[in-house]
């Protein structure tokens, strides 16, 4: 409980702040027990402040933290922690006073007598951090070191070591805080000394509550020059700062600067001249705080300033070796100041993006050529001293994304130059506040770069036909801008008299219908250039129908007959009326799809008989659906009032995908590893199946695959005898009969049968005006849910999950989901009001998982459901396959195949197994596997009866032996587990070698009977004999995507032990939960 560090003692309270070494005591002091705070302490207000007892040794205890040497491992952390402690606790002014103040003042002042050794070298370090501290109590406590400001400067202007930043810090932070105290104004010296730094006195500011502030006086001569004294210091040395900390010094000079800049105008000069200097360093922190003392003091700066500082920008936006963010950001600042407005122009030849410029840059400098084109005159550049076009500017500044032309659509690079094209307009017609939007209207329209734009525009849309949506949507947004939507309309009469004659009618044509539809949307553009084009258009497809281009035909005539649909709505009848009439009826007369044909019928008759107003009305009506037919198929459903979202039900409430058969482990987790790198394995470590590379053989040498060797040290070669080379046959053929999911489109497929349904009831309530549900009689009436997607999702590795599809299905009716029905009931009939989904699943490893259950569906009044429905789980039972049989295999030798696989897996499966480094082909021939085995034993405490009973029921297809007579004698006669392997031998119980009791000559054979449990043959019991083991079953389980699970059963009367073999370790967390829940 002592400190370990040196405490002074209390006859030198400042023995370490006056540079005295503190004496360390030979015995450690007993630590003063902890004084409870006053009753009367304000909860929360003094949490961070020590009691009052220890608060008066704090300043004793600070002196002594640093007194530490400069390498101390506490020192600098436990000054910062009482520093940021007291800074974040108290505010001004201090809420408790008479209990705040004194642990304040002695933390300042022991603070400040650190800081009182100007020039020691010894504990530089400690000096910078008193003063450190102190600016930031300072900060946190406004005015806290205002009366203080004579020693802070007297401090800092003897201070000529490293910590001399500090010290100027400090000093800035002081100065500010007398200036916004209004100390200027005052009769007394702000620099004036009445005594020694120590002992510290809080000011009166921040000791009582803040009344209204008088009015700010205007500063006496004698403090306007001390604060020029002290400005003069704080600039004295600007290459002794750091970046961040000149950034500090530029904004507190220029607020102080600013508030006696009225009576000493020749600070501002003064600042230009010792801080102009910093706009040609490598930091952007010095860059932004001369551009921050260029917006304060615009006066001290003239037009040659702002020529060299928009230059200097402007090549800091070129230097590579800038990050890209500072780079976009100078670009920023040159835009975004007006100051810098006029110097942009001549900066032209800057702003060209290179090759090589991140894509974001290239924008931002686009967005500069873009205000110069907009700004300087269409013939020169500002002051003619580049002889360059506008139109220059545009053409030369695209090149850098030129690829747009032949990118998609949606690339990023289309999106960049289309964004620079839009800037160039809208700079050159900026938005303003006129209300009909015509502001710079002439001007543009009449300008040499908009001549050349609609130039570029039209050979775009006629050179590359995938740039026709783009500039379609570029118009659009022209036309929906109430300032440049005059722009739009431009540019449509451009396309109409410049493009359309350059176009010829064929199959390629349909690549310009986005722009023909906005063409037909616009009053102001003529139509007759357009319904000559499509008329060429209806006669050239009928010409090349045939019945290869059935559907090519339907589609396109259907869009131009949408088309002429759109000139129906918005141009007047009477000028359309010849060209229009005369498209229709070739279209009605030669158009080969009857469908076209009818839909141009309807638009000519409406043409022909209805006037024009009306007409348009009439299709804007047609816009919205609505019943045109009488009668219930065509009734529109009753209005219903709005629903709050948040009170309705979620659709998982009513709407139900559940698992037919229920799992037997409750699997609410899942073992998730990290995908480390292979060769990071230590020797020995215990691995999956890994797929290995093959190298394509080389020419004139025998194809040899190239094998990772993962995780085992190099042996010498192995001698095999007859058996191992027996086991690798049998593991080659199996092997063999597996499919390479990862070089193959097939792998194995993992089904979950569940069915599907929802209630009547809280669906009406949701969805159905009506509520009433009538018995299970009127089906009738009962709502329905149609062309129902269910669209499935899962976190784990299961691969892609295709969805699942239920064209109808009627919803249950009251009452009708409370029947019992036995779960192992699958002879029951399937409801009407069920539907069954199967769910597959092409697991890439075996473990449990999530299914995550989307769903869309139609209802009877054509409203559309969307949402999620509760997941489905996934249980490592789920994954139980059966191994695949070797086509070559008669059909009564599968047992004994069986038996043989699994003595080969269990035999390679075995830590001690050399079959570890060998390489199994797989399906296809791609792939390659490797087994690397672990094993486990599980202990069940359960009588013969219970483990017979769960082996019948959830593991039968998976056994492949049976050895022992009494137990084979017993699952033999219940007639449940049948295609397998019966090993009868003379002994009761045939367990192996690694049994639980192995049998030997020298153990006591003795008869128990039991008479608590019997066991059920057929109609027979069979009664317990004896202690020893009934016989051992042997199970396999095939785990796709290539993985086994081995158990060897050996079953005794009390319980039964069960050997684990796997080749995939991970599923061993979930096999014990497994067998656990069997026999409940």
């Amino acid at each position: 409980g002592a400190p370990a560090f040196p405490v002074p003692s209390a006859a030198d309270p400042h023995g370490a702040g006056v540079g005295a070494p503190p004496r360390r005591l030979r015995r450690p002091p007993t630590p003063p027990r902890p004084v409870a705070p006053p009753p009367a302490a304000r909860p929360g207000a003094l949490h961070l402040l020590p009691p009052s007892a220890p608060a008066r040794q704090l300043p004793l205890l600070l002196a002594a933290l640093l007194a530490f040497p400069a390498d101390h491992p506490l020192r600098d952390h436990l000054v910062a922690t009482a520093a940021s402690a007291f800074a974040s606790a108290l505010s001004a002014p201090l809420a408790d006073p008479e209990g705040e103040a004194p642990p304040l003042a002695g933390l300042v002042g022991a603070l400040l007598a650190a800081a009182n050794r100007p020039n020691h070298a010894t504990d530089r370090a400690a000096r910078a951090l008193a003063c450190d501290a102190l600016r930031a109590l300072d900060e946190a406590l406004p005015g806290l070191l205002a009366d203080v400001l004579g020693h802070a400067y007297a401090l800092a202007s003897a201070e000529r070591s490293p910590a001399a930043q500090s010290y100027i810090l400090l000093l800035a932070s002081a100065a500010r805080g007398a200036v916004r105290l209004g100390r200027l104004g005052s009769s007394a010296s702000i620099l004036a000394v009445s005594g020694p730094p120590v002992p510290f006195s809080v000011p009166a500011h921040l000791l009582s509550s803040p009344t209204q502030p008088p009015a700010p006086l205007p500063p006496s001569e004698q403090n306007v020059r001390e604060i020029r004294k002290v400005l003069a210091l704080v600039m004295e040395r600007p290459q002794v700062l750091t970046p961040a900390a000149a950034m500090e010094v530029t904004a507190i000079v220029a607020e102080v600067a600013t508030a006696v800049l009225e009576w000493a105008p020749a600070i501002a000069a003064h600042v230009k001249v010792q801080f102009s200097g910093m706009a040609y360093s490598s930091s952007p922190m010095l860059l932004h705080s001369v551009l921050t003392l260029f917006a304060r003091f615009p006066d001290a700066f003239g037009a040659e300033d702002e020529r060299k500082m928009a230059r200097r920008l402007a090549l800091a936006a070129c230097e590579a070796h800038r990050p890209l963010p500072v780079r976009l950001l100078v670009l920023h600042w040159l835009l975004g100041s007006e100051r810098f407005r006029d110097s942009v122009p001549g900066l032209a030849k800057w702003f060209y993006p290179g090759m090589f410029d991140p894509l974001a840059l290239k924008a931002k400098k686009l967005d500069c050529l873009g205000f110069v084109a907009a700004t300087v005159d269409s013939d020169e550049v500002e002051g003619g001293s580049y002889g360059q076009q506008t139109t220059e500017f545009i053409d030369d500044g695209l090149v850098c994304v030129s690829a747009f032309r032949w990118l998609p659509a949606w690339s990023t690079e289309t999106g960049v130059a289309f964004r620079a094209l839009h800037r160039v307009l809208v700079g050159a017609a900026p938005h303003g506040t006129n209300d009909n939007g015509w502001s710079g209207a002439g001007e543009l329209l009449n300008s040499t770069t908009f001549h050349h734009f609609q130039a570029m525009l039209v050979d775009m849309a006629s050179e590359h036909r995938s740039l026709v949506p783009v500039i379609a949507d570029f118009i659009n947004r022209l036309l929906a801008c109430t300032t440049h939507w005059w722009v739009g309309e431009q540019l449509l009469r451009t396309v109409d008299e410049c493009l359309l004659p350059r176009l010829e009618p064929g199959y390629q044509l349909a690549s310009y219908y986005p722009l023909f539809e906005k063409i037909a949307q616009n009053e102001a553009v003529p139509q007759l250039r357009l319904i000559e084009l499509l008329t060429k258009q209806m006669v050239c497809l009928a010409k090349k129908h045939d019945p290869d281009t059935e559907l090519k035909s339907w589609s396109q005539g259907s869009k131009v007959v949408g088309i002429c649909r759109i000139m129906l709505k918005h141009h007047r009848s009477s000028h359309i009326f010849l060209p229009l009439t005369h498209l229709l009826v070739r279209t009605i007369e030669s158009f080969p799809d009857l469908e076209i044909r009818d839909h141009a019928r309807i638009c000519l008759r409406m043409l022909s008989c209805i006037p024009g107003k009306k007409l348009r009305n009439l299709m804007g009506i047609g816009e919205q659906p609505t019943p045109s037919h009488p009668g219930s198929m065509f009734d529109d459903p009753s209005q219903r009032p709005a629903q709050d979202p948040n009170s309705m039900p979620t659709l998982a409430s009513y709407i139900h995908l559940e698992r037919v058969v229920p799992l037997v482990v409750k699997q609410s987790w899942a073992l998730t590893l990290p995908n480390f790198s292979v060769q990071s394995r230590a020797s020995g470590h215990i691995i999956s199946i890994q797929d290995v590379s093959v190298t394509p053989p080389e020419q004139e040498k025998p194809p040899q695959p190239t094998i990772e060797r993962i995780g085992y040290t190099q042996e010498a070669l192995r001698v095999m005898d007859s058996k191992g080379a027996e086991t690798l046959e049998i593991l080659r053929r199996h092997f063999s009969c597996i499919p390479d999911y990862l070089h193959s489109s097939g792998g194995l497929k993992v089904k979950i049968h569940c069915t599907f349904r929802f209630d009547s009831e809280p669906f009406n309530r949701a969805w159905v005006s009506d509520s009433h549900v009538p018995s299970s009689e009127g089906e009738d009436e009962l709502p329905a849910l149609y062309a129902v997607t269910i669209s499935l999702s899962s976190s784990a590795q299961f691969g892609k999950i295709p969805s699942c599809h239920v064209p109808f299905l009627l919803g249950e009716p009251p009452g009708s989901g409370v029947d019992i029905v036995p779960i192992d009931n699958c002879q029951q009939e399937e409801s009407s009001y069920c539907a069954s989904v199967m769910i597959e699943l092409e697991p890439r490893e075996p473990s449990p998982g999530l299914i995550d259950v989307e769903i869309a569906a139609n209802t009877e009044n054509c409203q559309v459901i969307c949402g999620s429905l509760q997941p489905i789980t996934v249980g490592i039972e789920d994954m139980f396959l059966k191994a695949s049989v070797p086509p070559d295999t008669p059909k009564d030798g599968a047992a004994e195949y069986y038996q043989d696989l699994f003595h080969a897996l269990w035999e390679a499966c075995n830590s001690s197994s050399n079959t570890g480094r060998e390489t199994f082909p797989l399906s296809g021939g791609k792939g390659l596997a490797a087994i690397s085995g672990t094993q486990s034993v599980k202990l069940l405490e359960v009588t013969p009866k219970v483990l017979i009973g769960a082996l019948e029921r959830y593991l039968a297809p998976f056994v492949v032996s049976v050895a022992g007579r009494s137990l084979i004698t017993i699952l033999r006669g219940n007639g449940v587990i049948e295609n397998v392997v019966w090993e009868e031998s003379d002994s009761d119980a045939a367990v192996g070698a690694d049994a639980l009791v192995p049998y030997s000559m020298e153990n006591n054979l003795q008869l128990q009977h039991i008479d608590d449990d019997e066991i059920g043959i057929g109609a027979q019991r069979f009664a317990h004999l004896s202690k020893r083991d009934m016989g051992v079953v042997r199970v396999l389980i095939f785990l796709p995507p290539r993985y086994h699970l081995l158990f060897s059963m050996e079953v005794g009367y009390a319980s039964t032990l069960v050997r684990i073999r796997t080749d995939h370790w991970p599923c061993l967390a979930y096999v014990d939960e497994y067998l656990e829940a069997l026999l409940q």
